[in-house]
């Protein structure tokens, strides 16, 4: 079944504990340093780093992701990281299940874990559950997809607050994906996909874990941005993103969606300069760093920030 995070967690997420919560939860924007403190603190606990990023988990994408360096998974206990096939979809209710099945060794063996990443709705799952949302038929979707281009966003959206008040109030202006998704749902089952999402628990219980934002200056994570791109290029993102292209896979696969696969594939097939294609990868992963920070501060404003 598809599944969905759940409206704002009501508890706080530092806790007042005789114990300390066994794990932290590392999340941030794409190069932010997040990765780095992670390992940081796991060579000073010997806690386990588990993978919270979605595209990290695919083997094919180690340069693209920037996923640890061998040298860093040396130093540390790394789970989740490069474990999936490209060709593989991976849903945020496997990645879940994946993480919870890693933690119940881990407590088993009294050991505390620090997943990090810059996928939010991982982090949502955990800390404010999944919903089991019925699938929606390819047909219906398919129906609602062609009455969006038929209205238009604005009658669309009016419409759909009459479906789903809150869905229509909560999704940004231009996010054509997340209407066609909350009205599908509601089409397909005769329920709103916010009340779905209402009747879900959090996966992780109360007091067992932590949560921080790793969040840097703008102007000083864009420059980290830039700075990765010029690396990954140095590092081979290049050849790795020609090996991806060579396997012909469906472009609606999300290890097909990275930042930069894209921008590098367009370079390949000549589509763009090296420098066009650089410089578009960059600006692509500035946007997508800002996109993180804006929905980190929506999602998680109790979290401290580092």
């Amino acid at each position: 079944m598809m599944r969905a995070f759940y409206r704002r967690r009501t508890h706080p997420a530092s806790h007042d504990l005789s114990q300390p919560p066994s794990i932290t939860l590392i999340a941030g924007p794409t190069a932010s340093g997040k990765s780095a403190l992670a390992l940081k603190m796991a060579r000073e606990t010997g806690a386990v780093i588990i993978n919270a990023d979605s595209q990290q988990l695919y083997a094919d994408l180690r340069i693209l992701t920037a996923r640890p360096s061998a040298e860093d998974e040396a130093l540390a206990d790394h789970r989740l990281y490069g474990v999936a096939d490209a060709a593989d979809a991976w849903s945020v209710g496997r990645w879940s299940r994946a993480a919870l099945d890693i933690l119940d060794e881990l407590r088993a063996d009294g050991r505390s874990a620090i997943l990090v990443g810059g996928t939010g709705l991982y982090f949502m799952s955990l800390t404010r559950g999944l919903a089991d949302i019925p699938p929606v038929p390819l047909v219906t979707r398919d129906a609602v997809e062609a009455e969006y281009a038929i209205e238009g966003e604005t009658a669309f959206r009016a419409r759909l607050a009459q479906a789903d008040s809150d869905a229509a109030r909560a999704i940004e202006r231009g996010d054509r994906q997340r209407l066609v998704r909350a009205m599908s749902v509601f089409a397909a089952s005769g329920r709103s996909l916010s009340d779905w999402k209402a009747d879900t628990k959090p996966l992780l219980p109360y007091g067992s874990w932590i949560g921080q934002v790793v969040e840097p200056d703008r102007q000083r994570l864009y420059q980290n941005c830039d700075a990765r791109v010029d690396l990954m290029l140095e590092q081979g993102a290049v050849d790795e993103v020609a090996a991806l292209a060579a396997r012909g896979l469906s472009d609606s696969l999300p290890a097909m969606k990275a930042v930069g696969v894209r921008e590098l594939a367009a370079y390949l097939t000549g589509e763009l300069t090296r420098d066009d294609a650089v410089s578009a990868l960059k600006q692509a992963t500035r946007n997508y760093a800002k996109r993180q920070l804006t929905w980190f501060r929506q999602q998680t404003p109790d979290w401290p920030r580092v």
